[in-house]
């Protein structure tokens, strides 16, 4: 990856989005953090019930982070245990797909105020950024989202600004926008990997946060999921995509070296939660050694900020009572 200058460019980021919002042409296809928990076998029953809004209990609070803290097998707010995951799962299915259509209607109608959502998913190798999707956002209707999955920046992408192909993939009003990766990789990958300087990448904690307070100020909804694995469940899947002639595709040996740098990627991942969680676009920590535990919180975080937004059908700008009678006369 090409070193940048030290002096971060925002204001020619400005213009880049205002420039890029002009000729794009868009598809249809954010309390209290859960708190420490003692050792749970994946056996175990899940907790009971919590009244508090999941948010509540996932939020990271913002301050110093303790990445020993955070239980990666936790089953905070979930009611019940993992034999009532697929129905209470599934319980989600209708509001929420409502909700979205909701979304998704006052975006086609009101293309210039109505809000956007970005649901940014980081986590470890095998942490189930692909699982959430298929699992979690699975249950809205398909037109109304629209997923990236960033890869390794090409030629062109590094030539520019780093943050220039995150700008061409967010949502548009009504949409709900999935980053699988996302820009932090630029202070994470690029970080462990030593691919530009520290002088470099150290600049761009505060650069993310002012691009994500714009970002708000401009009507996106930042829903930032951490998706929290531990080594020991990183190691079974790994294991089991081997074990499966039918998951091969899933493998890749890079994983490996990649997971001899868990260290790193461990205190990188602290730099992350400690210095890109504000209180307009904070981080949520789900655990995620239980992948059904994993699916629903991710549902039910979506479902809880769609309900915040407060959606109506947005109203008719025609009469309606005049193009019933239209109809009739067909």
């Amino acid at each position: 990856m090409r070193a940048e200058p030290v002096e971060a460019p925002f204001d020619k980021l400005r213009a880049m989005r205002s420039e890029l919002r002009a000729h794009k042409v868009h598809a249809h296809v954010s309390i209290r953090h859960n708190q420490p928990m003692a050792t749970i076998h994946k056996d175990d029953k899940a907790s009971p019930l919590i009244t508090k809004p999941l948010g509540e209990l996932l939020r990271l609070p913002v301050g110093q982070v303790d990445m020993t803290a955070f239980d990666p097998a936790a089953t905070s707010g979930f009611p019940g245990d993992k034999q009532d995951a697929p129905a209470i799962t599934e319980e989600l299915a209708p509001e929420l797909s409502d909700l979205q259509e909701r979304f998704y209607a006052a975006g086609r109608v009101k293309e210039t105020t109505s809000e956007k959502i970005l649901v940014v998913l980081q986590g470890m190798d095998t942490s189930g950024k692909g699982g959430v999707i298929r699992h979690a956002i699975g249950m809205v209707d398909p037109q109304g989202v629209k997923i990236k999955a960033f890869k390794a920046p090409t030629e062109t992408e590094r030539a520019q600004h780093y943050l220039w192909r995150i700008e061409r993939e967010l949502p548009p009003p009504g949409l709900i926008g999935i980053f699988d990766r996302s820009h932090y990789e630029d202070v994470l990958v690029v970080r462990v990997h030593n691919l530009v300087e520290k002088s470099v990448w150290s600049q761009r904690y505060d650069e993310i946060n002012a691009w994500e307070d714009s970002l708000v100020e401009g009507g996106t909804m930042l829903i930032k999921c951490f998706l929290n694995i531990s080594a020991t469940e990183q190691k079974e899947r790994l294991m089991a995509r081997l074990d499966d002639p039918t998951k091969h595709w899933k493998y890749n040996p890079g994983d490996v070296d990649e997971r001899a740098k868990w260290p790193a990627y461990v205190e990188a991942y602290q730099a992350v939660l400690e210095r890109c969680n504000t209180e307009r676009a904070p981080w949520y920590i789900i655990p995620s050694d239980r992948k059904w535990y994993r699916n629903w919180a991710v549902a039910q975080l979506l479902t809880e900020q769609l309900r915040a937004l407060d959606l109506e059908w947005p109203e008719a700008d025609f009469d309606v009572e005049e193009e019933k009678a239209r109809v009739a006369a067909i």
